[in-house]
């Protein structure tokens, strides 16, 4: 269990220990809409760079 590396050398015990301080900041009732608010800030982020790639306006050549 311990062999597991999540992001940034984050184990399984360091992801228990910040949802506990998580938890205690914020209380267990809010977490749901934590979790939602967090969810569709990423997937506005996602929807706003495809976005952005699919729109890339052509270059102009300025004729001076």
């Amino acid at each position: 269990m311990y062999g597991l590396a999540f992001i940034g050398g984050l184990g399984v015990p360091e992801l228990l220990i910040i949802l506990v301080i998580v938890v205690v900041i914020f209380g267990a009732s809010r977490l749901p809409q934590l979790g939602k608010g967090l969810g569709e800030g990423i997937s506005n982020f996602k929807d706003g760079l495809s976005k952005g790639k699919a729109e890339k306006p052509e270059e102009k050549k300025l004729d001076a």
